[in-house]
C-alpha cells in the first residue's frame, strides 16, 4: 500500500475530513490533499504523525525473517494441476475484494 492510499484510508476510518485531520496534526490541509493524490510524498515523521491523528500506526518488518517455509514445501508437494486450480481460487478471492474496495463505503 503506498503512502496516499494509507493515509486516505486512515482518515477515512477515523471519520475525518482532510480538514479535521489538518486541525489534528497542525499541518495545511492542502498538504494532506497533496499526500493523498500522490502529488506529494510525506517524510517518514509526517507519516506517523498523520497516522496517530487517525488512531493508526505504522510497523516496520524485516522481509526474509522467520520465514514459515512448511507452506511452501506443502505447496511444491501439489501437482501442476492442484497449484493451478489453488491459484485460480485465489484469483477470485482477490477479484472480490477488489470489488468490495470499488463499493461506495456505507453511510452511517
Amino acid at each position: 500500500m503506498n503512502a496516499a492510499r494509507l493515509i486516505r484510508y486512515a482518515r477515512r476510518s477515523a471519520g475525518f475530513t482532510q480538514r479535521d485531520l489538518a486541525a489534528r496534526t497542525g499541518l495545511p490541509q492542502s498538504t494532506i490533499g497533496r499526500i493523498e493524490t500522490g502529488r506529494l510524498q510525506p517524510r517518514w515523521v509526517t507519516m506517523q504523525r498523520l497516522l496517530a491523528a487517525s488512531g493508526h500506526s505504522l510497523e516496520i518488518s524485516q522481509a526474509g525473517q522467520g520465514i514459515d517455509r512448511s507452506q511452501i514445501r506443502s505447496l511444491r508437494a501439489r501437482s501442476p494441476r492442484e497449484r493451478l486450480e489453488l491459484a485460480a481460487a485465489d484469483a477470485a478471492g482477490m477479484d472480490s475484494l477488489l470489488a468490495a474496495r470499488r463499493r461506495p463505503p456505507k453511510e452511517g
